[in-house]
């Protein structure tokens, strides 16, 4: 597995280039701003969905607490496993679960602050140069995999990546935002992301056309592939857009978005810009709420990028009801294409057929390109409950009941499982957790439950100007942006927040940090 997760990420990227918000259940409803005119009613998610929904979010969380590495914070690739890498993209996830948990009581604030503090000190001193040897990164980035002994690039074909430093960044600000107690510890913390994020050389990662290559070696130099076109690569130029020391300039937002219009249509009763496997469209939506806010080409739609992204998960659902590789267990109730573990590269009769399975692969169904071979990934559901609880509660639900604790396990849903592949009398299942596919359900619980990272990351400097620069406008984003006007609203130092007299976490109430704009 050493480098799969780049090589999937890379290769269907390769490939693929060949309005409306749901609010959280009633009785945890927050205080929401920037939502569509469309908005439907709330869903009104019973008891029992409820205590489901508690029991998974808890189990996920303790996997990144578990897993983490107290002293230096790094996250493993996948856990548990007789694995020696650590996975730059999991740290970036873990940063945040440590807030979330934080929040829900599952650990204090001195324990989240703690652990958090260790992992961007860590960060911090770790070796910058472009050696092929004895470094974690250079000029900011950092390598995908890093040793778990000594944080050190894992391997010569481990690439420096620019869209796992920006899953690591997007944990970094969420740092930045969250812990803004007047506290020493916290300070450190504010300092810290802050410095970690200014050093990373956007302008350096960038092509001759504007666009951010997907990564570079000492060995090979940039990579020839490169971010283009609706996928998780949106948050790496939000991030580079915001950046006050190196940034991007617009002409990169408006270099991604030239291959739009060719992925944009009719898939499965749904008009949408397509991206086949459904990590694409939870990744940069963990971070930012894009409801109601949007840039010239969504306008032009009449969409917002979260309507598009529901629309997606619904086209995913209708494609599984329809089943067109005849796969088994396939429903409106058990669906979900993404990058995940498979069984393997392997070839088995099924209904007196060859067919083909994978191991490690960016399994999806979209107008970009359909690799389905039966392997059901539950975070595609539940990394999207933000997005469509309506259809993801009963989803996650029946595959529960349905297949229990073959799936369902002490850090919650396993990565994956195959109905359609058989093994003995039994069919195949994952036995490990990855933490790319952990954080998404993570997350996206938590901000359907109460907007919580949402409403964090509305408050961070560098995320607004970087949507500001892109030309985002309405929703919760002040209606005429700031940057137009010539005035830089990045700044070096964030405030800190008054502490509660409760004694909570010292975060403004969700919602109130950022004044309503309707769109």
């Amino acid at each position: 597995m050493t480098g799969g997760h780049a090589g999937v990420f890379i290769s269907a990227l390769i490939y693929c280039t060949s309005l409306c918000g749901t609010p959280a259940p009633a009785a945890e409803q927050p205080v929401t701003s920037g939502v569509t005119a469309t908005l439907p009613a709330a869903h009104a998610a019973s008891p029992a969905d409820m205590a489901m929904i508690s029991d998974l979010e808890r189990r996920t969380f303790q996997w990144f607490w578990d897993s983490a590495d107290p002293g230096t914070g790094l996250v493993p690739d996948r856990y548990p496993a007789a694995q020696t890498f650590s996975s730059v993209a999991s740290i970036g996830f873990g940063l945040t679960a440590y807030g979330i948990g934080a929040t829900r009581g599952y650990i204090t604030r001195a324990q989240a602050a703690t652990r958090t503090l260790a992992t961007l000190r860590y960060l911090m001193d770790g070796p910058q140069n472009d050696s092929p040897d004895g470094a974690m990164g250079y000029r900011g980035f950092y390598y995908h995999f890093l040793n778990r002994g000594n944080g050190q690039r894992y391997s010569h074909d481990i690439e420096l990546s620019s869209i796992d430093t920006a899953l690591l960044m997007e944990g970094v600000l969420f740092a930045q935002s969250f812990y803004d107690r007047d506290t020493p510890l916290e300070a450190g913390i504010r300092d810290l992301a802050d410095r970690l994020y200014r050093r990373v050389d956007w302008q350096w990662m960038k092509r001759p056309d504007n666009r951010l290559s997907m990564g570079w070696s000492p060995e090979h130099q940039f990579i020839p592939s490169y971010w283009e076109g609706y996928s998780e690569g949106m948050m790496a130029y939000i991030l580079g857009l915001g950046s006050p020391t190196h940034g991007l300039e617009p002409t990169s937002w408006q270099a991604w978005l030239a291959t739009n219009n060719q992925r944009w249509g009719d898939y499965y009763g749904q008009t949408f810009l397509n991206f086949a496997p459904l990590f694409g469209h939870q990744y940069s939506h963990a971070w930012i709420d894009f409801r109601g806010v949007r840039d010239e080409w969504a306008r032009g739609k009449q969409i917002d990028y979260f309507e598009n992204s529901r629309r997606a998960v619904y086209a995913q659902q209708a494609y599984a009801v329809a089943n067109p590789g005849k796969w088994q267990g396939y429903s409106a109730t058990t669906w979900g294409l993404t990058a995940c573990d498979g069984p393997g590269e392997i070839t088995q009769k099924l209904d007196g057929q060859d067919r083909h399975f994978l191991s490690y692969s960016a399994r999806g169904a979209g107008r970009d390109y359909t690799q389905d071979d039966g392997t059901i990934a539950p975070t595609a559901a539940a990394g999207s409950i933000a997005f469509a609880p309506e259809i993801v509660l009963p989803t996650l639900r029946d595959m529960k009941n349905r297949y229990g604790r073959k799936i369902y396990g002490r850090y919650g849903f396993v990565d994956a499982f195959n109905p359609s592949f058989h093994s003995g009398r039994s069919y195949w299942t994952d036995s490990e957790y990855l933490g790319i596919d952990q954080g998404p359900i993570l997350l996206m619980i938590e901000n359907w439950r109460t907007g919580l990272v949402w409403n964090v990351m509305k408050r961070n400097p560098y995320i607004r100007a970087g949507l500001e620069r892109a030309g985002f406008e309405g929703g919760w984003l002040p209606a005429a942006p700031a940057m137009a006007a010539g005035r830089d609203t990045r700044t070096t130092q964030l405030a800190p927040s008054p502490t509660p007299a409760d004694g909570t976490r010292g975060s403004a109430p969700a919602g109130s940090a950022v004044p309503a704009h309707p769109s």
